[in-house]
């Protein structure tokens, strides 16, 4: 088949759009009954919060190249101006099933639970007292009316943020006319509001604080009638442009440009549906919007708010089951020597299956181990309060020699990140920004230890962040090892990355933007070699997000020559699977659950030869080429067996959590069929990797003996 062909843009599948597919998958699940009560809430909050970093950040993008007059084409085809378009129709569509799964399905059934959210129509006398006082004594004294004429303009609304357009008649008490005001709902206040035990049918009975503020916000204007309030909330352009190449101090720049973060270009209006059309116009003009970027909604502007909920409300049947992590095993005094752990043979966690702990004792004991001369780190996302910081910062204060790569420009991290650097200069470690121009995203820790006279690095490689929080929730591959030939290549990359020199030569992992993308493409080129010369061939991999061009079409040739090629994309997926003559032989499904899978692994059988690596990076052109990356293979032949069937074999197989993407770009969520029994992957982990003994019995042992790779 001709190449230039597979590059037909009716071939690939816009990345945007498929962004807003994902978010309603996310969503199906809120409608899923399957699922206990509190959990589909949360999936609710999940596909809202997902839409506004979708607006934030991709639609900001987009919006940003018109105001700069730029028209860059994906592989799709699409214009920016013709993307908006399409997006403002699916999105529309998206946040009208958001409010009706809210109204018509979860405040039903909750409401059938004994969750109650009472509307202001429905508060009783005794409910309105109670209401009343509170506005008085909570609300009022945080609030501050601003009237709208020439002496007080619209007051700079930041982003996301909670606010009402009132309209009024009458005069102030200067004698002026005023006939609209903005009231600002200070984000220190509750969203959702507890009604006493005494007064509600249940004691988990909630009240909306939008709701209070229609009721009582005539109080706001004395002497003066209000004809309406509506509440509204912007979406504004959140990406940060720091010039790289034209500071001195990146750390400086990222704070400066922080503060800017809640005041970018206006992107979306959200307001009530029963706002009057007179009040739209009017806040649509004043933020230069289009009409299609007005969304009215009939509920909260901000349904992200209610997670509140699961925070207020203890009902442990309504959420998942608890279950408990598999962990390594400890020592007979209950301590766990990682060092030794390592050297008997490399270590594999899948989280959050089994316990994140291991990670965080293997940094401790290092900062503790006299015999430890040197730890070196990246760190992308760590949470606040991290007990990981903390022992680097410990170590370092201790006199060794701790250097950590801090990627400043982590994604609405930014701020956690400076805060983290500042602490760990005080300790006295040295702390890198990276690279100009490239964002640190790789998860690499590389110990140095004296043992017997000699050097000794053990090193953990991961495919997700040093992040004790997350890791309780994101699906992800760890592995430990003092492989010489690994730890050497980390070496060589932590130099790189501290020194600015060039890397020669890997002994066995690969790093973008310098070898990632390349050795992936020849990987694929090898497996169509195979295919032609009528050996096995077979590519798997499952990563978040697939949209670099070459690689999809790469795929595509691989599917032409008769490789088998499967693929678990959770989110993006711009590679159209099924099309007759160019992707037959490539299956897509994206499998989603309690836990946001995140793991990203690729599989070449190589007539049998097979390759495994785990990863960092999703095959997107940001992980290839604008970032530090690396992909980290599974040595051990017992380790990537396990990793194949957890990854891949499982997956494969999930009938229930698995949606299924066609030719046309549509997802079709599976189900058993009447011979088929039902399997969840993530179900199947947590019963054979949870508790104390599972995670060390029969196949899924996590401790091997290095062997050779065949």
């Amino acid at each position: 088949m001709n190449t230039a062909s597979l590059t037909d843009p009716t071939y690939f599948i816009n990345r945007e759009l498929s962004l807003l597919a994902f978010n309603h998958r996310v969503l199906e699940l809120a409608q899923d009954q399957s699922l206990p009560l509190l959990e589909r809430l949360r999936f609710l909050c999940i596909s809202s919060a997902n839409l506004d970093e979708f607006f934030e950040v991709r639609v900001g993008s987009l919006r940003q190249q018109q105001a700069l007059g730029l028209n860059q084409v994906g592989a799709d085809g699409l214009e920016p101006s013709q993307l908006l378009d399409e997006i403002a129709v699916r999105a529309h569509v998206l946040v009208s099933q958001q409010y009706t799964v809210l109204n018509e399905v979860l405040i039903p059934a909750l409401k059938q639970a004994g969750i109650y959210f009472i509307r202001r129509t429905q508060w009783n006398e005794a409910q309105r007292e109670w209401l009343s006082d509170y506005f008085d004594h909570e609300l009022m004294p945080l609030l501050n009316p601003l009237g709208l004429d020439p002496s007080h303009p619209f007051p700079k609304v930041i982003n996301k943020s909670l606010n009402f357009i009132v309209e009024l008649e009458g005069v102030d008490a200067f004698g002026r006319e005023i006939d609209a005001a903005i009231v600002q709902a200070p984000r220190v206040l509750p969203r959702i509001i507890r009604l006493p035990e005494a007064i509600a049918p249940s004691c988990d009975s909630f009240v909306f604080l939008s709701s209070i503020l229609h009721a009582f916000i005539g109080r706001l204007f004395p002497g003066m009638s209000v004809d309406g309030c509506h509440q509204f909330r912007i979406t504004r352009n959140s990406n940060m442009y720091v010039d790289e190449e034209e500071i001195d101090d990146l750390l400086k720049a990222m704070k400066g440009e922080l503060a800017q973060r809640n005041t970018g270009m206006a992107l979306r209006l959200e307001v009530s549906d029963h706002c009057p059309q007179e009040s739209v116009d009017f806040l649509q003009r004043h933020f230069h919007l289009k009409r299609q970027d007005v969304y009215r909604v009939s509920g909260p502007v901000n349904l992200n708010r209610l997670q509140t909920v699961l925070d207020l409300v203890d009902r442990p049947e309504l959420r998942f089951r608890p279950f408990q992590q598999g962990n390594l095993p400890t020592l007979a005094q209950g301590k766990r020597d990682m060092f030794r752990l390592i050297r008997s043979g490399d270590v594999l966690l899948h989280q959050p299956f089994q316990s994140f702990q291991p990670v965080l004792d293997f940094v401790a004991q290092a900062a503790r181990d006299p015999d430890v001369l040197a730890i070196k780190m990246t760190l992308y996302r760590t949470g606040k309060d991290s007990a990981l910081v903390e022992s680097l910062a410990r170590a370092a204060r201790a006199g060794k020699e701790v250097t950590v790569v801090v990627e400043l420009r982590a994604r609405f991290d930014e701020e956690a990140n400076i805060a983290l650097t500042s602490r760990l200069q005080e300790a006295n470690a040295h702390v890198v920004y990276g690279v100009v121009g490239y964002k640190t995203h790789a998860k690499l820790c590389l110990v140095v230890r004296r043992e017997q006279g000699q050097l000794m690095r053990y090193a953990h490689l991961g495919t997700g962040n040093y992040h004790a929080g997350t890791a309780k929730a994101y699906t992800d591959f760890s592995l430990f090892t003092c492989r010489p030939e690994m730890t050497e290549d980390m070496h060589r990359i932590f130099h790189m990355l501290t020194g600015l020199g060039h890397i020669r030569h890997l002994n066995c992992l690969l790093e973008s933007p310098f070898h990632l993308h390349q050795s992936i493409l020849r990987k694929i080129e090898r497996e169509i070699a195979h295919a032609k010369a009528g050996k096995s061939a077979h590519i798997m991999a499952k990563m978040n997000a697939l949209i670099e061009p070459q690689i999809i079409t790469a795929l595509y040739e691989a599917s032409s020559a008769g490789v088998q090629v499967d693929l678990v994309v959770r989110g993006v997926c711009c590679l159209r699977p099924g099309i007759v003559g160019v992707s037959d032989n490539i299956r897509v499904r994206s499998v989603m659950g309690r836990f946001l899978e995140h793991p990203r692994v690729y599989y070449f059988k190589n007539s049998g030869a097979e390759e495994l690596y785990c990863s960092s990076a999703d095959w997107m052109p940001r992980n290839f080429f604008r970032r530090v990356e690396v992909a980290f293979p599974i040595l051990d032949e017992g380790l990537r067996k396990r990793v194949y069937d957890e990854a891949f074999g499982l997956y494969l197989q999930d009938n229930t959590q698995a949606w299924i993407l066609d030719a046309q770009g549509q997802y079709t969520r599976l189900t058993p069929q009447p011979n088929e029994l039902p399997l969840a992957a993530q179900d199947v982990l947590m019963a054979s990797l949870g508790g104390e003994d599972a995670s060390f019995s029969g196949r899924l042992l996590d401790v091997a003996q290095p062997t050779t790779m065949h």
